[in-house]
């Protein structure tokens, strides 16, 4: 083998080592708790929140809302299977999305970019009101507008582990009449990417 072949090789090597160690480090990264920030305020279930008219309360129906940050893999990892539920439980349910993001985002664009068909915010103080800091993640408000749940879609990146689909296991759940419903720390520890919009 020429010196120039070897040279190549090696080089083709350090490439493949390197992609795969950056590979790795998103995974392990994202594996990883988000970290609570210092100014964090815990709040209860069964706290009432109260939302704007245009996310459908009063209605008689749950709300289900979908902390969303379209700079964060994790949730564009987890868009479609937030829209499978939409599909599903659309009927039954109010469903909207709160976008927390260091940019600016039109809703108009972001509806159409992401074909959502549901009501839209970028209001980060629905997060503080809800206790959310990092995206994605769920909650479930009950008809009378009051907690049920705040955590995690899955314990899979993809959303693809049934047993561990904890948002709809909780949406099924408080549907069924099934209460109260508990989860395991996967499922309430938050996971993903810190939320820059939730912050006081």
């Amino acid at each position: 083998m020429t010196l120039r072949k070897v040279i190549s090789v090696a080089w083709l090597a350090l490439l493949l080592v390197l992609a795969g160690g950056l590979l790795w480090y998103n995974q392990y990264r994202y594996s990883l708790p988000t970290p609570v920030p210092a100014s964090y305020r815990p709040i209860a279930n069964g706290k009432l929140i109260p939302l704007e008219a245009s996310f459908g309360q009063g209605n008689g129906k749950p709300t289900f809302i979908h902390f969303f940050n379209p700079d964060c893999p994790c949730s564009r990892f987890n868009i479609d299977h937030f829209k499978s539920l939409v599909t599903q439980y659309g009927q039954q349910v109010n469903f909207a999305v709160v976008v927390l993001s260091k940019y600016p985002y039109n809703i108009a664009d972001f509806k159409k970019k992401y074909n959502i068909d549901v009501p839209v915010s970028t209001d980060g103080r629905i997060a503080v009101q809800c206790g959310v800091y990092s995206t994605p993640q769920a909650v479930i408000l009950t008809r009378d507008q009051k907690l049920y749940y705040r955590g995690n879609y899955n314990r899979s990146r993809y959303c693809a582990d049934e047993q561990t689909a904890y948002a709809k296991q909780a949406l099924t759940g408080y549907l069924a009449g099934d209460l109260p419903m508990h989860f395991n720390r996967f499922a309430l520890t938050a996971y993903g990417c810190q939320a820059p919009g939730c912050y006081k």
